[in-house]
């Protein structure tokens, strides 16, 4: 009888963690992400900043588009504008620092996921779908490098092919993934051509493949072409570019958070977009936060989740260059079914230490642990604030990689370059004098049905009408550029809100030609996308009907 009344107690025990656990996911689901906080963690990406060349000291009262946001995405939107039409005049709004958000935290691969759920697509949303899903994701590492290349930033940017390793240390989740490969080789042989796999005696103890250099406990990996590059330095880059190039076009003000998107009948025809540094009307507003897009669009909050992720920079052990081929080779690890962990390497430093601590580069740049990150029994699921690292995840990122690598393969610890006492870098920062040099973390857009949120932003979804007034092409007046408010010489969509949001971790292989698809529906120009952009990522009620936000939950629970 005690033993029964015992178990009895587990089970209601049990049963209460889990109602206590289910509530607080659904509050932190239902709230608000907030704007992003003012102090946040500093990405090593970051340092030392890219100067923009100096803006207006305040807001102008009309842009033809105002774009939220100034990551890849923002950029994107941009850059892709002004490559067709010069003459709008476009204002980036930004929280914070510039690209201070995801791009500028995240790991810096460029890997496609495309054996990994190419069936799940094609028996959800069919073969052709499918086939479009995997070319528009592999298409983004020749457009960045084809961009980097002509804008002269290729070697800043470090945008590169990579040979990529999938490392497997579970056996379901590897059994699962040679399936997977399997099924899409046989429906897209060309493009699946450079996938191989290693079982373990292959990968690792054969004396021909020992070039891969793991950990003993590696069961096989999946190795294929892939990308990395320095999301910061692109994206950065590029602005400082497009606003010498475009001074009368373009304006990118930063620590200018949006508070508030209204429209009605008495705002001429236009949106009023709020800030603390005042308010600029306009036809049309781009949302381009991702995981922070449903703090003005509330309606996507049981669409588009937060979720924080931990990164690190850490200074490889000195026997590594032959596993990671000192940056020529990107990794993501699996040791489970659920979650995964990533690296990329920066590349040697061919002129100056940037970042001041006398190491040359070659920083790896260490992400995941999410699974284990876990508070109250949830991982980090709504979580908006990148104010300060979880200390769970930071300590497992912080000893992996001699487990995945092997001690052998790994070597002696590596000291600074500077003799463990870095001087300060710029603006004062100092980094670890260990293995790790610097901690931070960054917020995820995860998105209910595990696919970017792409396009023209539906009234019902928006939570307020778009302006009913025609804006058209204003006529020439003489050889001035100025504008009256509702003229706009370059045609455009018809007015309204413009997202693209929710990559779901995945945002380097979605985000840039997600912006270029949005720049061309804003430029009412759709007919120009219709072969390479995937119609499952557009914004419909009918989607926002069918997303669920439970099969996230299942995904990652």
């Amino acid at each position: 009888m005690g033993s029964a009344l015992s178990k009895a107690r587990l089970v209601l025990h049990a049963l209460s963690q889990l109602s206590e656990t289910y509530d607080l996911l659904n509050e932190r689901l239902h709230a608000s992400p907030g704007l992003p906080i003012p102090n946040p963690t500093l990405p090593f990406w970051t340092v030392p900043a890219t100067v923009l060349p100096t803006q207006p000291s305040e807001l102008p009262a009309y842009a033809d588009i105002v774009i939220i946001g100034s990551g890849i995405t923002g950029t994107s939107v941009a850059y892709n504008l002004l490559k067709r039409e010069t003459g709008l005049k476009i204002v980036v709004l930004e929280a914070r620092e510039v690209c201070s958000g995801a791009t500028g935290r995240n790991g810096g691969h460029v890997n496609p996921p495309l054996y990994h759920d190419y069936e799940e697509l094609k028996d959800k949303h069919g073969e052709r779908v499918a086939r479009i899903m995997v070319a528009f994701r592999r298409a983004h590492l020749p457009e960045v490098q084809r961009i980097a290349t002509e804008e002269g930033i290729l070697e800043r940017s470090q945008c590169r092919e990579t040979e990529h390793l999938d490392v497997f240390t579970c056996p379901k989740a590897f059994a699962e993934a040679k399936e997977n490969l399997a099924k899409w080789r046989a429906a897209m042989p060309t493009e699946s051509s450079s996938f191989r796999s290693y079982e373990r005696e292959e990968a690792i103890k054969s004396a021909r493949l020992q070039k891969f250099h793991l950990s003993d406990e590696v069961l096989g990996c999946i190795v294929n072409s892939g990308g990395a590059m320095h999301p910061y330095r692109f994206v950065t880059s590029l602005l400082a570019k497009l606003l010498t190039r475009h001074p009368d076009s373009l304006q990118v003000h930063e620590r200018t958070p949006c508070t508030a998107v209204t429209s009605g009948a008495d705002q001429n025809g236009l949106y009023t977009v709020t800030t603390p540094r005042g308010a600029i009307r306009t036809p049309h507003v781009v949302h381009a936060t991702n995981a922070w897009a449903s703090h003005l669009l509330p309606a996507l909050r049981m669409k588009i989740s937060a979720a924080r992720s931990s990164m690190s920079a850490q200074r490889p052990g000195r026997a590594l260059s032959a596993s990671t081929r000192d940056g020529g080779r990107s990794f993501v690890f699996y040791t489970g079914q659920t979650g995964y962990d990533y690296l990329t390497q920066l590349l040697p430093s061919s002129s100056t230490d940037e970042d001041g601590d006398g190491d040359g580069g070659r920083e790896l740049m260490f992400g995941g642990g999410w699974a284990r990150a876990c508070d109250d029994g949830l991982p980090e699921i709504g979580v908006s604030d990148d104010g300060v690292v979880n200390h769970a995840s930071q300590s497992y990122l912080a000893g992996a990689l001699p487990q995945y690598f092997g001690l052998e393969n790994w070597g002696p610890e590596a000291e600074s370059g500077a003799g463990g006492k870095p001087e300060p870098g710029p603006g004062g920062v100092r980094w670890g004098v260990g293995r790790t040099k610097a901690q931070w973390c960054g917020i995820l857009g995860i998105s209910a049905d595990m696919l970017p949120w792409v396009g023209r932003v539906p009234e019902k979804i928006a939570g307020r009408p778009a302006p009913r007034g025609e804006v058209r092409p204003a006529p020439n007046k003489g050889t001035s550029d100025e504008k009256e408010e509702g003229e706009v010489k370059a045609h455009l969509a018809a007015p309204g809100e413009w997202v693209s949001a929710g990559y779901t971790g995945e945002g380097m292989v979605h985000a840039w030609l997600s912006g270029k698809a949005l720049a061309h529906m804003l430029l009412d120009k759709d007919d120009e996308i219709r072969d390479w952009f995937p119609d499952i990522l557009r914004v419909s009620e009918k989607r926002y009907k069918e997303a669920n936000i439970e099969n996230l939950i299942k995904r990652f629970m």
